[in-house]
Protein backbone atom coordinates (compact mmCIF):
# COMPACT_ATOMS: atom_id res chain seq x y z
CA UNK A 1 0.00 0.00 0.00
CA UNK A 2 0.97 3.53 -0.55
CA UNK A 3 0.95 6.26 2.07
CA UNK A 4 0.11 9.51 2.06
CA UNK A 5 1.88 12.02 4.64
CA UNK A 6 -0.07 15.25 5.96
CA UNK A 7 1.85 17.86 7.13
CA UNK A 8 0.82 20.73 9.19
CA UNK A 9 0.87 23.48 6.73
CA UNK A 10 1.08 26.42 9.06
CA UNK A 11 2.00 26.80 13.03
CA UNK A 12 -0.48 26.52 15.03
CA UNK A 13 -2.55 24.72 18.18
CA UNK A 14 -4.84 21.83 17.03
CA UNK A 15 -7.98 21.99 18.65
CA UNK A 16 -9.96 18.69 17.75
CA UNK A 17 -8.91 15.71 15.67
CA UNK A 18 -11.82 14.36 13.90
CA UNK A 19 -10.21 10.64 13.12
CA UNK A 20 -8.49 8.02 14.99
CA UNK A 21 -6.44 5.62 13.50
CA UNK A 22 -8.18 2.62 11.38
CA UNK A 23 -10.62 5.10 10.27
CA UNK A 24 -11.50 5.28 6.35
CA UNK A 25 -11.40 8.69 5.22
CA UNK A 26 -12.33 10.32 1.38
CA UNK A 27 -10.88 13.22 0.03
CA UNK A 28 -11.94 16.23 1.37
CA UNK A 29 -12.96 14.82 4.95
CA UNK A 30 -11.92 16.89 8.01
CA UNK A 31 -8.59 15.10 9.53
CA UNK A 32 -8.53 17.85 12.60
CA UNK A 33 -8.68 21.48 13.03
CA UNK A 34 -5.83 24.17 13.74
CA UNK A 35 -5.77 27.07 15.51
CA UNK A 36 -3.11 29.86 14.00
CA UNK A 37 -3.71 33.46 14.22
CA UNK A 38 -6.79 33.54 15.92
CA UNK A 39 -8.59 31.64 12.71
CA UNK A 40 -9.74 27.69 12.58
CA UNK A 41 -8.18 26.14 10.00
CA UNK A 42 -9.60 22.41 8.79
CA UNK A 43 -6.84 20.15 7.57
CA UNK A 44 -8.39 17.68 5.07
CA UNK A 45 -7.65 14.54 3.64
CA UNK A 46 -5.96 14.75 0.54
CA UNK A 47 -7.32 11.63 -0.94
CA UNK A 48 -9.46 8.53 -0.23
CA UNK A 49 -7.73 6.07 2.06
CA UNK A 50 -7.72 4.45 5.74
CA UNK A 51 -5.66 6.58 8.61
CA UNK A 52 -2.59 4.53 9.17
CA UNK A 53 -0.69 6.96 11.94
CA UNK A 54 -2.03 9.96 13.81
CA UNK A 55 0.39 12.15 15.67
CA UNK A 56 -1.49 14.73 17.09
CA UNK A 57 -3.88 15.83 19.34
CA UNK A 58 -6.32 18.46 20.78
CA UNK A 59 -4.24 20.98 22.23
CA UNK A 60 -0.88 20.18 20.96
CA UNK A 61 1.72 22.96 19.26
CA UNK A 62 2.34 22.32 15.93
CA UNK A 63 5.17 23.92 13.66
CA UNK A 64 4.78 24.34 10.06
CA UNK A 65 5.41 20.80 8.10
CA UNK A 66 5.10 18.98 11.35
CA UNK A 67 3.83 15.53 10.47
CA UNK A 68 0.19 15.45 11.57
CA UNK A 69 -1.14 11.91 9.93
CA UNK A 70 -0.87 8.93 7.73
CA UNK A 71 -3.01 7.95 4.76
CA UNK A 72 -2.58 4.18 3.24
CA UNK A 73 -4.03 3.81 0.11
CA UNK A 74 -4.19 1.96 -3.46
Amino acid sequence: MAQEIIEAPIAGKIISVEVKVGDTVNEGDVICYLESMKMENPILAPLAGKIADLKVAPGQVVETSSVMATIEYE
